[in-house]
C-alpha cells in the first residue's frame, strides 16, 4: 500500500494571510486609538532610527511593547488577546489566504502560522483553525508583561529555527510556504514550493 503523501504548510500572518500588522491593530484595541497615535508620535525617534537601520526590528517591537504594555498583568493582557481574535482577527483575515488553509486542511496538510507578532494575539485564532503557532514570545515577570521579548524575535532566519524545533522537516514529501517581506525569504527558502505575495483579497 502506497504510504499517503505528508505536506506541511508554513504562513506568514502580519501582510500574507492579515492584511495589517497586528500589532498596531491590538494596541488600539486594547489602548483606543487616541492613545495609540499619541504613543506613536511619543516613539517617532524610534521609528526614526529603525528606518535610518539603526535600531532593529526587535528593539523597536520592544520599545513599542513597552510603552504600551508594560506592567500589565498577563492574565489581563491574554483575557484581551483573546477578545481580540475573536472580535478583530477575523475582519483582518484576506479570504483567499482564509481559503486556501482550508484547501490544505482538507487535504490533511500540518497547518503552522509562523509570525513576528506574539504568541499571545495569534494562537487563539490558530487554535480555532486547529492550526501550529509558532510566534514571538512575550517576557512575564511577577506575573506582568515586562515588554521585552523572551528570546528571539520571530522573523528571518529565527522563523527556520522554530520552524525545525516544532516539525520533523524530514518526514513531510512537501513543505509550502507562503510570505510578503524579506525577512520571509528564509522560510520561504526552506519550502518544496514557495509563494510570494500570493494572496490579494
Amino acid at each position: 500500500m502506497m504510504e499517503r503523501e505528508k505536506t506541511l504548510a508554513l504562513f506568514d500572518f502580519d501582510g500574507t494571510i492579515a492584511r495589517k500588522d497586528t500589532l498596531f491593530e491590538i494596541i488600539k484595541y486594547i489602548c483606543g486609538t487616541r492613545k495609540f497615535y499619541i504613543g506613536v508620535c511619543a516613539l517617532s525617534p524610534y521609528f526614526f532610527l529603525y528606518l535610518c537601520k539603526i535600531l532593529s526590528s526587535a528593539k523597536l517591537k520592544e520599545r513599542v511593547l513597552m510603552h504600551f504594555f508594560r506592567g500589565m498583568s498577563i492574565d489581563t493582557f491574554n483575557r484581551h488577546c483573546c477578545q481580540f481574535a475573536k472580535e478583530i482577527i477575523p475582519s483582518l483575515i484576506r479570504k483567499d489566504a482564509l481559503e486556501m488553509i482550508n484547501k490544505l486542511k482538507a487535504q490533511k496538510a500540518d497547518i503552522a502560522i509562523v509570525t513576528a507578532s506574539a504568541e499571545n494575539w495569534v494562537a487563539p485564532w490558530c487554535n480555532d483553525l486547529n492550526a501550529t503557532c509558532i510566534g514571538t514570545r512575550l517576557e512575564v515577570k511577577n506575573g506582568c508583561i515586562t515588554g521585552k521579548i523572551e528570546g528571539n524575535n520571530c522573523n528571518g532566519l529565527e522563523k527556520v529555527n522554530r520552524i525545525k524545533g516544532v516539525f520533523n522537516l524530514l518526514i513531510y514529501n512537501k513543505i509550502l510556504a507562503f510570505g510578503d517581506t524579506y525577512n520571509d525569504l528564509p522560510m520561504l527558502h526552506l519550502a518544496t514550493s514557495s509563494y510570494y505575495r500570493f494572496f490579494s483579497n
